[in-house]
């Protein structure tokens, strides 16, 4: 029997206080990266009833496979366009990963590695990030520990549900985002079973069942495929025509995508990439989850502890280390291996507990200044109700700084988890609605409704608001002379301020504008963040009335 490392009621308090943060974070604007782009990706199915296949600002998609696009239409479909409905999908699948996360490190080891572990996870930086910045890795994420925990189960029970458990985890991965999704699941459990010996397994019938299954759950992406591409070889992606769709979602994404060959210049040759990417992705345990493997890498051939864990964080590690294109979210995907490693170590106690403390302590305290800085200085806090819960959530912090009822494991658990709660509280409720204003898309948004029909909004030449679409529910429009000839009127046109001197050379005249300044929100600066600094950063962007053409 082993004793709890915490007590139910902390359990469930500390998850409730994450359980804040997310929510809160379920309302903050989308961001004109990806966030926004898939969003309108979905869009266009959902306006277009389209949904097989993927289109993008008018143009055919070739890169990411359909799941995140087909669960935020239907949840469009529910809730309407809003940033909740694109978000909560990502969130629902946040929970899953949590909770299977929790179930894989019981299975692996036991009750109470499992509750730490889904508390670490949960509590992760890049993890709840992702539920901020909404791409496709918190359900590739998801998809990964699901897999994994049935996995593991089927290894042990050998039932059916549990290999058709594991097909869908692979299946549901590989539909949101290719073979990343199965070969991190299934390394490591190749390396599990292993580590037990138990090689009479691999001759189990019912792996049948499973690849059956697999092949089920992805034939409606391989099919969206074979309709968009293979039956249109006409069809022209980044210069190339005749496209085998299905070769490309089977083999062609995840090859290009390991060599950088679709990137250009953006391929990343940095070889240090995952050990600092991952200091701060998997913040504030990274410290913890390193001296964790260094254990783990030292005693693996005396098989104290399964391989499972420790195997995919370094094939993981590895993978990156050599792909020609490497993103921080990218790492997202060990983060369930690795709280359960690291949970496991914890609850190991071979280690200095005052030594983990003072780590834990210190990167805390780096993490709330940082926070303070950016929440006073660059976007202070103006809303009375943040500053009441934000003093709540630092008493948490402090009482298990003070704390004698707890021991140093347990205060270094519940200070960083109480830390990452301020710092993302903070963050969600203030830092990126602040920062979203200087997104002019979802502002401009906000402007002219009521007052312009998007419907007659085009855009000149190059100009791209991912959030402007999203926020007006509308699909892009290139603006050209042959809109004139339709009879619409008014016409209006949503163009970059630099262009405003070429419209007019071109002949167009404006009149009546709405305008809202701009900056690349996703690409944060220095000279941006210095509120002194700010104003010689930042763009406009203009929807004008076209009121005449020479």
């Amino acid at each position: 029997m082993n004793p709890p490392f915490f007590s139910n009621r902390v359990y469930i308090f500390l998850f409730g206080l994450l359980g804040l943060v997310y929510f809160v974070g379920l309302f903050v604007p989308l961001m004109d990266n990806d966030s926004a782009h898939h969003a309108n990706i979905a869009l266009h199915m959902y306006l277009s009833r389209d949904y097989i296949n993927l289109v993008d600002a008018g143009k055919d998609y070739l890169d990411k496979p359909h799941l995140l696009f087909w669960l935020c239409a239907f949840s469009y479909k529910i809730f309407g366009v809003t940033t909740f409905a694109y978000k909560l999908p990502t969130f629902l699948f946040t929970i899953l990963g949590t909770y299977s996360t929790y179930r894989l490190g019981k299975a692996l080891y036991h009750h109470e590695v499992g509750k730490l572990a889904a508390l670490i996870v949960a509590a992760s930086f890049a993890y709840i990030l992702a539920n901020n910045d909404v791409r496709m890795d918190a359900i590739l994420t998801a998809c990964v520990a699901f897999a994994s925990w049935q996995g593991v189960e089927f290894i042990q029970q050998k039932k059916v549900l549990n290999a058709v458990g594991l097909a869908l985890g692979l299946g549901l991965g590989f539909d949101t985002k290719g073979h990343i999704a199965v070969f991190t699941p299934a390394i490591g459990l190749l390396f599990y079973i292993l580590f037990r010996r138990h090689w009479k397994i691999f001759w189990n019938w019912k792996w049948l069942i499973a690849i059956i299954c697999f092949a089920a759950f992805i034939s409606p992406v391989v099919y969206c495929y074979y309709v968009q591409y293979n039956l249109h070889p006409e069809k022209i992606v980044r210069g190339r025509d005749h496209i085998d769709g299905i070769k490309f979602i089977l083999i062609g994404q995840s090859v290009e995508r390991f060599r950088g060959e679709t990137f250009g210049e953006n391929v990343n040759r940095d070889y240090l990439f995952f050990f600092h990417s991952f200091l701060w992705a998997f913040a504030p345990w990274s410290i913890l989850a390193y001296i964790a493997i260094v254990s783990r890498l030292k005693l693996f051939f005396e098989r104290k502890d399964e391989w499972l864990s420790t195997v995919t964080f370094i094939a993981i590690a590895l993978i990156l280390t050599l792909s020609g294109f490497k993103l921080p979210h990218y790492l997202n995907i060990i983060f369930p291996a690795t709280a359960v490693m690291t949970a496991s170590w914890i609850l190991g106690k071979t280690f200095s507990p005052r030594v983990i403390y003072s780590i834990q302590l210190s990167i805390c305290l780096i993490l709330l200044i940082l926070v303070a800085v950016i929440n006073t200085w660059a976007f202070p806090v103006r809303n009375f109700f943040i500053v009441v819960v934000v003093i709540l959530l630092l008493a948490v912090a402090f009482y298990f700084v003070k704390t004698q009822e707890q021991n140093y494991w347990q205060k270094s658990i519940g200070l960083s988890v109480a830390s990452i709660a301020v710092g993302f509280f903070l963050l969600n409720g203030n830092f990126y609605p602040q920062l979203l204003k200087y997104q002019a898309g979802n502002e401009l948004a906000k402007k002219i409704k009521g007052n312009v029909d998007p419907a007659n909004i085009y855009f000149w030449k190059d100009n791209y608001s991912s959030s402007f679409n999203f926020y007006t529910a509308t699909e892009r429009k290139q603006f050209d002379d042959s809109i004139f000839l339709k009879g619409r009127k008014p016409i209006w046109l949503l163009f970059d301020e630099r262009n405003l001197a070429e419209i007019k050379s071109a002949g167009y005249k404006i009149g009546l504008t709405y305008s809202a300044v701009d900056y690349g929100v996703s690409r944060l600066n220095i000279k941006f963040i210095n509120p002194g600094r700010r104003n010689d950063e930042l763009s406009e962007l203009t929807i004008g009335e076209v009121t005449a053409k020479d």
